[in-house]
């Protein structure tokens, strides 16, 4: 099982903003929306290219390269040119601080 990976004091990733970690070779986009948490691949399954710098529309985060859209809660894309989802990651909070993992192939 992969250990978590510390994203830093919940007090400090503000509604609106986000911060990028790294499992391993994974890039973790972790989001805070109206003070929800929700962790998602940093990449687009368009293309490849990073998401997080993009566009946040409610839940929904846009690729800054060519603007397909997925759900931060689902991982699915809402509007083309994706079509395959992006992995999401659980995201949990002890002590005042924000931890995520990578858990895919637990």
């Amino acid at each position: 099982m992969s250990d978590w990976i510390e994203i830093g004091p919940s007090g400090e990733l503000l509604p609106g903003e986000f911060k990028v970690v790294w499992d391993g070779d994974t890039p973790i986009a972790v989001y805070n929306i109206d003070g929800d948490f929700y962790a998602v691949e940093d990449t687009c399954t368009h293309d490849g290219g990073d998401l997080a710098g993009g566009e946040v529309h409610g839940f929904e985060v846009e690729c800054p390269r060519h603007g397909a859209r997925f759900d931060v809660r689902s991982g699915r894309p809402t509007c083309p040119p994706a079509y395959e989802p992006i992995a999401c990651f659980p995201v949990k909070q002890e002590n005042g601080v924000l931890w995520t993992r990578d858990d895919r192939f637990d």
